[in-house]
């Protein structure tokens, strides 16, 4: 008889391999931190440093390891520390694994204060940017604690959005006075970088050492409320816990270690959600550990990556966010694509989109024949499509009319039509129409591209962005101008989009049931390219990365007929497309399962909208750089006027269309002298915007 075939040895329970990964990562760290303590300029070697340690009074050493290494050392581990735990809480908190610690809006309060202090109090030591940095992240992150907790409580859908919403303002108001204020800019595209070369002393972290361990101590205290949230309100509730409350101290706790963390070595974004996200899936659903792990991580990562980039580029100093982003991107795809996620309930839902709404009534119908060809269509859309057509042609007429001129509304109507003055016409069509168009077309290319990529994701919060597709698109034109030595090439665009999307397609295994992964994998990517652009920002002169940021922030200075025109070929092709799609879309805001029994392939319709939709975006970068909030706002304007049963296709492009042409028209009448590019009025007018939107009573059912 043969012997039993023996079976496999079982695994290491995830509870005792805990401890295993806190020892080894621990190890890790304290491995690095003495790399960092010996490496660096000084020329001071290990064997110097353990002179100084065992108490050397050589002057020298004093310098170099008292004075610079070891506060150095000691900060970057104390920050790593704060990023990481403050992304795993947040990400518990929010209950979203991609959460991370800009999502307070902390960063962009903290970029304002900075660029606020630099711009109007002439703010120049490390140490005014260090209190201004913190204030505007604590005023920030108040705001957010103030919108999210009003009319009927906190939860973590509120406290995202109003997080976002104020996040972009914020920005937005960064960028209108960066592109007014050369001195601003010079002192921001070097501060927003992240760096710990200005390290020296123990001066400025003994001045935060408090409110770190605030923040510490208080992520400590929030554990077990905090778990009891991840069993929903309502058990909460029955356990003894104020769920608003938990939220609020949670929240408490991230500001004050993100806001010292900023104020510190500024924004470095992508650690807080690498650590957290590293970190849950190590150790599983326990909190405790996650923060923990998440605290080691951070440590690690942004002290190895500090001391990477002291050894890079000789005799220079790399930037840290940049290193952080090189190191953290490869290890966050290699983590979505283990085949842990499942386990640890962090893949997508194939849920229906649809779940739990309330049923709507039927649309009413109109139907119009002539002879043997009909045509049905439904009231309300129909209807909200005559009036945002007449809508956008009375947006036409003031953009025309608007500007420095005598104009007045009756001339510049007949000038359209090339009737009246002759000056009149030559200002109107052969200046300000090109303009026009090309906002037009930007427009309508961004609102579709939001409706496809919204609907393709079921959340309305979904754009384009979400796959790389604007940072692809703005470094590829970036990468245009600095081989060419030229601006405006609009093919640079759809080129660049085209590329970050398969990439992020490619490395996520496809798309097909993987949407989680493309999702992460496009948040790694848009990093390193977000990292990349602000370094070729940093590194060109003054004049010149000034008039990029102007573009990179959404401009249409300088646009006409000539970039419009290959777009508009493009649209005459790409709306059509859309619309034939647009009865598969419908189907598609079910499950597959539902989907495919009505005849529909979703694994098609996903690639033709996704292909669609990158095509668009990157043809309207091309345009006007990365407009922000267009591609988020067309489609739910929209949907509230055509209603929910339908794809809102044609209404999206007329939205987008009118948004575009209405911001630009403003930015170039709203200061006297001076143009506010259109993608700074879109995003100061969209975190606004924002909040009536997806923060009303029912914002829950509508996202």
């Amino acid at each position: 008889m043969a012997d039993p075939k023996p079976s496999p040895p079982a695994r290491t329970p995830l509870r005792a391999r805990i401890p295993l990964t806190y020892g080894l990562l621990l190890t890790v760290v304290l491995a690095l931190a003495a790399a960092s303590l010996c490496i660096g300029a000084g020329e001071v070697t290990a064997a110097g440093v353990l002179d100084y340690l065992g108490g050397s009074d050589s002057a020298r050493l004093q310098l170099v390891v008292g004075e610079l290494r070891m506060p150095r050392t000691t900060t970057a581990l104390l920050v790593g520390a704060a990023l990481g735990i403050a992304g795993c809480l947040l990400q518990a908190v929010t209950r979203n694994p991609l959460a991370e610690t800009g999502l307070l809006g902390v960063n962009a309060g903290a970029s304002l204060g900075v660029v606020a202090g630099i711009a109007f109090l002439g703010v120049e030591t490390g140490f005014g940017q260090l209190v201004w940095a913190f204030a505007g992240a604590v005023v920030a992150s108040g705001l957010v604690l103030l919108i999210s907790g009003s009319s009927g409580g906190s939860s973590p859908l509120r406290l995202v959005l109003a997080g976002s919403a104020l996040g972009a303002t914020f920005g937005g108001i960064t960028s209108l006075i960066i592109v007014n204020s050369a001195q601003a800019y010079d002192g921001f595209r070097q501060w927003v970088l992240g760096s710990l070369a200005g390290i020296e002393g123990f001066g400025e972290l003994r001045t935060l050492a408090p409110v770190l361990a605030v923040g510490f101590v208080v992520a400590l205290c929030v554990v077990r409320p905090l778990s009891a949230l991840a069993l929903g309100d309502d058990l909460a509730r029955g356990l003894g816990h104020r769920p608003g409350v938990v939220r609020v101290v949670v929240a408490l706790s991230v500001t004050l270690l993100t806001a010292s963390a900023v104020a510190l070595v500024g924004p470095i974004s992508f650690l807080g959600l690498l650590a957290g996200f590293v970190a849950r899936t190590l150790a599983g659903p326990r909190l405790l550990a996650q923060i923990g792990l998440a605290g080691l991580i951070g440590a690690g990562v942004l002290t190895g990556a500090d001391v990477l980039a002291r050894v890079v580029s000789k005799p220079y100093e790399a930037p840290v966010s940049v290193i952080v982003a090189l190191i953290g991107a490869p290890v966050l795809i290699a983590v979505v694509r283990s085949k842990r996620l499942g386990a640890l309930g962090m893949t997508e839902s194939e849920g229906p989109a649809a779940g739990g709404r309330k049923p709507v009534a039927a649309e009413r119908q109109l139907v119009l024949r002539r002879g043997p060809v009909s045509l049905l269509a439904a009231w309300r859309p129909a209807l909200a499509a005559l009036l945002l057509s007449a809508f956008l042609v009375a947006a036409v007429v003031v953009a025309a009319y608007a500007g420095q001129s005598d104009l007045d509304v009756p001339r510049t109507f007949r000038a359209i039509f090339g009737v009246g003055d002759h000056f009149d016409v030559l200002l109107v069509q052969k200046f300000r129409l090109g303009r026009i168009v090309a906002a037009l077309t930007a427009g309508a290319a961004l609102g579709l591209a939001g409706c496809l990529t919204q609907t393709l994701a079921r959340n309305r919060l979904a754009t384009p962005e979400l796959l790389g597709v604007n940072d692809g698109a703005t470094a590829a034109v970036l990468v245009s101008v600095t081989v060419s030595g030229t601006f405006g090439a609009w093919w640079a665009g759809p080129i660049g989009a085209l590329v970050a999307v398969l990439v992020v397609t490619l490395v996520a295994g496809g798309l097909g049931q993987r949407g989680y992964r493309v999702l992460v994998v496009g948040l790694a990517m848009s990093a390193l390219a977000s990292a990349a652009t602000q370094v070729v920002l940093a590194r060109r002169s003054l004049s010149s990365a000034s008039s990029l940021y102007t573009w990179a922030s959404g401009s249409l200075n300088g646009r006409s007929y000539d970039v419009a025109w290959p777009v508009l070929i493009g649209l005459a092709f790409l709306i059509p497309a859309s619309l034939v799609v647009a009865r598969h879309l419908n189907v598609l805001r079910f499950d597959d399962s539902t989907a495919a029994s009505l005849g529909v392939s979703p694994a098609r319709v996903r690639l033709v909208c996704m292909l669609l939709a990158v095509a668009l975006a990157g043809l309207a970068v091309g345009i006007c750089g990365p407009v922000g909030f267009v591609a988020l706002a067309s489609p739910v304007i929209a949907s509230r006027l055509a209603g929910p049963l339908r794809v809102p296709v044609l209404g999206s492009v007329l939205v987008g269309a009118a948004l575009i042409l209405l911001a630009d028209t403003l930015g170039r009448v709203v200061l006297d002298g001076v143009e506010v590019p259109v993608g700074v009025v879109t995003t100061v007018l969209g975190g606004p915007f924002l909040l009536w939107v997806l923060l009303g009573r029912s914002s829950a059912a509508r996202i």
